[in-house]
């Protein structure tokens, strides 16, 4: 039933029914708080959702289809297409368009500029070793960054060739995915279950993430217990949940964004978030700890257990200046300047007007 809702989007009552149910259960894991909750079910999640993409990527690569006019394709060539670059016909704009794109996915994969990061960094143990925890981070997120695409990738490329590829984002998930694995027959049915199986799980996980930070900000501000600031999270996200599947079916529309693309409410609430607030957020951030606060302050945090901090020149260099350098050229491109040569002509033409 789940498998059903998510390939027919038009439908009006039923995403809006699980959509609560999903929102329900992601509040009462944060409601039962950090070590009753999140860290418990936690344990139990990520493990499932581990060997799902495993089991999903094992099996996009081992797929096969053949077209109605003979022509065969398989997995291992998606897989291959996936995992080999092609330099060809590629520009230094197009190159700076895929790294800026790679720069926004880092945001949502590793949580930054959403709040998570300091709502869990405040749990964590002054004892706890953090050089070893942000080296497992950044090399369990790597793996299952490389093993999602290796899920994706193939399946496209499989049933809808390369034109299929150029779908992203939302619609890739919502709608491109489901019309493959419907075009599959059984095999699609199983497959897909488990692929929308693996990302609830995933879901879940996120949005528990998200619903703490922000669950524990509305009780540090306004002094209220975990219950009801659960309570007041959830009305929030389900008013706007039941507004995003709407956006499927009667409040659907397409809009044209600033940097080229269209979409609708979902496309529209992703835009805002990944695009705009987050690299806000970020320069925000990287002014504050780089100039402001100092980085000695996050340093002396990383090194007060006795571990040293290797990358130390390395961080200071880029919060200072790498890292804002890029996210304002993420937040120009979002914005709709997508060349970095027309960033510069704006900087020379207001230093011109200046003397």
């Amino acid at each position: 039933m789940i498998f059903l809702c998510v390939l027919d989007l038009t439908l009006t009552y039923e995403p809006i029914v699980f959509m609560i149910i999903f929102l329900g259960l992601a509040a009462f894991i944060v409601y039962k708080g950090v070590d009753k909750g999140i860290e418990k079910y936690s344990k139990i999640l990520m493990p499932i959702l581990l060997i799902l993409i495993v089991v999903i990527a094992v099996i996009a690569i081992t797929t096969k289809h053949t077209d109605e006019d003979g022509s065969v394709r398989t997995g291992m060539e998606g897989f291959l297409i996936y995992l080999i670059p092609n330099f060809k016909g590629l520009t230094v704009k197009g190159f700076f368009n895929i790294l800026l794109d790679a720069m926004g996915q880092l945001f949502y994969s590793l949580s930054v500029a959403m709040g998570i990061m300091v709502a869990y960094g405040s749990y964590v143990k002054d004892d706890a070793k953090l050089v070893k925890s942000i080296n497992q981070i950044e090399i369990f997120d790597t793996v299952v960054a490389f093993l999602a695409g290796v899920m994706i990738i193939p399946t496209v490329y499989t049933f809808m060739g390369r034109s299929g590829m150029d779908s992203y984002g939302p619609s890739l998930m919502f709608e491109s995915l489901p019309k493959i694995f419907y075009s599959m027959g059984v095999v699609g049915t199983i497959l897909g279950c488990l692929f929308f199986g693996m990302v609830l799980f995933a879901a879940l996980t996120s949005a528990v993430s998200v619903m703490e930070a922000i669950v524990a900000g509305i009780m540090d501000k306004f002094h209220i217990s975990r219950k009801k600031a659960c309570l007041i999270e959830l009305g929030i996200a389900v008013i706007v949940g039941i507004i995003v599947c709407l956006g499927y079916n009667i409040l659907f529309f397409k809009l044209k964004f600033p940097n080229g693309s269209t979409g609708q409410i979902l496309d529209v609430l992703d835009y805002i978030s990944n695009n705009l607030l987050m690299p806000i957020v970020a320069i925000g951030t990287c002014i504050l700890i780089g100039w402001v606060a100092g980085p000695n302050i996050v340093i002396d945090e990383v090194e007060k257990t006795g571990c040293k901090f290797g990358r130390k020149k390395l961080y200071i260099i880029m919060i200072k200046f790498v890292a804002p350098t890029l996210l304002l050229i993420l937040l120009l491109k979002s914005l709709g300047i997508p060349t970095i040569i027309k960033f510069f002509s704006l900087i020379k033409e207001l230093l011109k007007s200046f003397g």
